[in-house]
């Protein structure tokens, strides 16, 4: 693992967030019937215990350390599988009915693009990606200066299909309370049910 990522995540979750779910993600994966998900860049775990809570059987991967101790003490017998890794260098085993990338970025190298094209591999025929990317920086976030380009990559039309590639805004709620309007990219991708 990269020392230097490590190090910055490791303490960017030596104190985790509050829990709570990503809007978008609710907003997904809300009306969809539960199964096998995979949480992709986990953080404090808010989104794999808000899908497990409604029956998802969810991996949910990251590489602090923190971060995931964290959730294993949080998941209350819940069907939660933490799992350190490094997506750099790895990507976690099995296929899904939903992959949650949200606000999987890093002030260090990372092929988001090879770990996207895994994540469309690891569904299942019929399952979901969800990319939910920063469009714009909140003023408590860490990445000030990054540029945010839409997620995009090349998908086979014969295996996949796009059902949402927009750009909302949303209000958002800092650690501090403070709130402020922010824009989201958002991906969402169907693997199509015979391919």
């Amino acid at each position: 693992m990269h020392d230097e990522a490590t190090r910055f995540w490791d303490e960017h979750y030596r104190n985790p967030p509050a829990e709570r779910v990503n809007p978008l993600l609710a907003e997904v994966a809300g009306p969809l019937p539960a199964g096998t998900a995979l949480d992709l860049g986990c953080g404090s775990g808010g989104d794999a215990l808000w899908l497990a809570r409604r029956g998802w059987r969810v991996t949910a991967a990251d590489l602090a350390s923190p971060a995931i101790e964290s959730l294993r003490q949080r998941t209350g017998g819940l069907p939660v599988t933490p799992v350190r890794i490094d997506l750099a260098e790895a990507f976690p085993d099995g296929t899904f009915d939903l992959v949650s990338a949200q606000y999987l970025h890093t002030p260090f190298p990372l092929a988001r693009e090879r770990v996207l094209r895994r994540a469309t591999d690891a569904l299942r025929p019929g399952g979901l990606l969800l990319v939910v990317d920063h469009g714009s920086a909140a003023p408590w976030s860490w990445n000030q200066d990054a540029d945010f380009p839409r997620p995009t990559f090349d998908l086979d039309p014969a295996r996949f299909s796009v059902e949402r590639a927009d750009s909302p805004q949303r209000v958002a709620t800092g650690p501090d309370g403070r709130t402020a309007t922010v824009t989201d990219h958002v991906l969402l991708v169907r693997r199509e049910p015979n391919r």
